[in-house]
């Protein structure tokens, strides 16, 4: 269910509440998949971008969706914040900011799904280079550690971020190819995205993705996103280091998939 050509500009011109409850059910479960995926289960934010762009339109869900992706991330904060590897943050988010002005340039001047198979695609690299490395651990050993694999995954996050708020597989990837144990990752990856989620905001806002009304589905959202964290903290707690990485890896690369050929 897309709305009609006029999605875009029909979320501007009516009210809030004549969007038909169809589109409502897809926000709740949108909402309550982005905390979720701040609970460590990254993969998982495929669901809250389709839901949003189904509703929105692709280039308006952005500026929707962020303010939810920063009460996630205030909350993953909050939750787990103080297990945080704070050399890795500061790795990746110099690179991450200059792939968000890319990203902001792109979409200020082009139709961002024209890129998103190509950051699918680079992404499912990612997960083979990584599914290499768990099966013969000698292989590319110091690659994730390397100053180029940082920038080059970095730049990439920034710039899926902005075009499709795409980037949470990308940098559990990298968190996941470090070897961060589950706590640190999603610890680290929370610290992350609230830095990096906050900078998008006078992007989007000069875009004119963000608006009065967006604010306020935003904030009668935001209790979904509460409790699928809550909800997603409890699931992680339960699955060992192993299957925990594997099932990172399988989400990343359905995302990536879905990316590629949505």
């Amino acid at each position: 269910m897309r709305l009609s050509a006029s999605a875009g500009g029909c979320f501007r011109s009516r009210m809030m509440f004549d969007l038909p409850l169809t589109s409502w059910l897809l926000l709740l479960l949108g909402g309550f998949a982005v905390g979720v995926s701040k609970s460590g289960l990254a993969g998982v934010s495929l669901v809250q971008v389709l839901a949003f762009a189904v509703v929105f339109g692709a280039k308006q869900s952005t500026g929707v969706l962020l303010p939810l992706l920063v009460v996630g991330d205030c909350c993953a904060v909050w939750l787990v914040g103080r297990d945080v590897v704070w050399r890795y943050v500061a790795k990746l988010l110099p690179p991450a900011l200059v792939g968000v002005v890319i990203g902001w340039l792109l979409l200020g001047r082009l139709d961002e799904a024209a890129f998103r198979p190509f950051i699918g695609a680079l992404v499912l690299a990612l997960c083979g280079g990584q599914l290499l490395r768990m099966w013969r651990g000698d292989l590319l050993a110091n690659v994730p550690h390397s100053r180029g694999f940082a920038w080059g995954t970095g730049i990439l996050s920034g710039v899926a971020t902005m075009l499709a708020n795409a980037a949470g597989p990308i940098v559990a990837l990298y968190l996941l190819a470090v070897a961060l144990p589950k706590n640190r990752l999603v610890a680290t990856g929370a610290w992350f995205f609230l830095i990096l989620n906050l900078s998008k905001i006078p992007f989007s806002a000069s875009l004119g993705l963000i608006s009065p009304k967006s604010l306020l589905i935003d904030a009668i959202l935001a209790p979904c996103v509460v409790a699928g964290l809550v909800t997603g903290r409890a699931v992680v707690r339960k699955i060992p280091q192993k299957a925990f990485d594997t099932l990172l890896l399988v989400f990343t690369a359905v995302a990536a998939l879905r990316l590629v050929f949505g």
